[in-house]
């Protein structure tokens, strides 16, 4: 791979994961959140692409524990917007209480 290319793949992986950042910050409700984290977690993804070309081994175990960090954060996440349903009739940020204020 040429340097552009891997530039090209490096700032648009850096792009998907500032939207994330961004959308995470001012999401309103969990289901923003989750598609948030979800484009955070793709653009790892998407920069580990160079990884493999030039060291297949590690970056195949770097995905591997990835994968499993994006599924273990997707179970929880999805798990606490149910609970959060059944709870409050809603799945908006403003209804979630931090020791008994509102945020």
């Amino acid at each position: 791979m040429q340097a552009i290319d891997l530039s090209i793949i490096y700032v648009t992986s850096f792009a998907i994961l500032l939207v994330g950042y961004l959308t995470a910050i001012s999401s309103k409700d969990l289901i923003r959140l989750l598609i948030a984290l979800e484009l955070m977690f793709g653009a790892v993804f998407l920069s580990l692409i160079p990884l493999f070309y030039a060291l297949p081994d590690p970056a195949f175990g770097i995905a591997i524990l990835t994968i499993f960090t994006s599924s273990g954060e997707l179970l929880v996440l999805i798990a606490a917007i149910v609970t959060l349903d059944r709870q409050k009739r809603n799945v908006y940020t403003s209804s979630v209480t931090i020791g008994g204020d509102k945020i």
